[in-house]
């Protein structure tokens, strides 16, 4: 049975009926949930949704994709049920200078869900990676849709070594996670996302009245460390990641003047902990 979705027993099948009667419960912010094996882009066809008048909290689970995408076009595979790839369709009523905080709200809510379920220590690269160390465990991709926002993750749980797509990349099975049954994992993110956005959208999107921008600073992987920042336009900048200001761009301070970034690929330069900065060292591992 070479199209049975039982032929590697480490990766079952994902049930959509119980993830739906875990989920869809009166109140809740999730309004449908659907698992597709294979399709080109859950945010692809999300946006599609939309344009069809989809209302808010659509969640899109696909097995597989051939079509994903990171930030700046680069491609996300992964072999068949080897991780956690879906988009979920958010229409926050809050000022549209404020939106920039989903993509940090998801990553935040989604490493939290990883510590509490998996028992790993996973941290936020501004402005879209889960880390492990210096491995990344997830990407998020949010993009607009007239009103709507569609944020997509792409979770690596099950990929071995050899599946790996980059070097620097990592799973849940490879930091020995506690769990890596995708089930429950995705039941946790979806609650996580949950409860911080509507805290969020009940602060009019104020980062820190939610108290989302302590809760993300104090997992931050960026703000502390030296870091290389390729902005739009094939410039660069280099400095010290300093802070996250209240429209969610990342501060980098640089020849004595702070930058605000709304976008950019920042690459983390090491250095030796003894020449952190007072007051911006990392954080111990918090409760989750």
């Amino acid at each position: 049975m070479p199209d049975s979705p039982y032929t590697d027993l480490d990766r079952p099948p994902l049930s959509e009926a119980a993830l739906r009667g875990a989920l869809l419960r009166p109140g809740s912010l999730w309004s449908s949930l659907d698992v597709v094996e294979r399709t080109g882009s859950t945010n692809a066809d999300l946006a599609r949704a939309v344009r069809e008048g989809t209302r808010e909290g659509a969640v899109l689970v696909a097995e597989s994709q051939f079509a994903g995408r990171g930030r700046l076009g680069r491609a996300w595979t992964a072999p068949s049920r080897s991780g956690l790839t879906f988009s979920v369709l958010l229409k926050p009523d809050v000022p549209i200078a404020r939106q920039g905080w989903l993509s940090l709200l998801v990553g935040l809510a989604a490493a939290s869900a990883v510590r509490r379920v998996a028992e790993v220590d996973v941290r936020l690269k501004w402005p879209n990676d889960l880390l492990v160390g210096e491995r990344k465990l997830a990407g998020i991709l949010a993009e607009r849709v007239d009103r709507a926002v569609i944020i997509g993750m792409g979770m690596n749980v099950s990929l071995r070594p050899g599946e790996l797509p980059v070097d620097r990349a990592t799973s849940l099975v490879i930091e020995n996670a506690a769990c890596a049954d995708r089930d429950p994992l995705l039941r946790a993110v979806l609650r996580e996302i949950e409860s911080h956005y509507r805290d969020w959208v009940a602060a009019e999107g104020d980062a820190d009245a939610s108290g989302l921008r302590a809760a993300y600073l104090a997992w931050s992987a960026t703000v502390g460390q030296e870091v290389r920042v390729e902005l739009p336009g094939e410039r660069v900048l280099t400095g010290l990641a300093v802070g996250v200001d209240p429209s969610g761009h990342l501060l980098v301070r640089s020849q004595g003047e702070d930058h605000a970034l709304s976008a950019g690929d920042v690459v983390h330069v090491r250095r030796p902990p003894e020449q952190a900065p007072p007051g911006l060292g990392r954080p111990g591992l918090a409760d989750g």
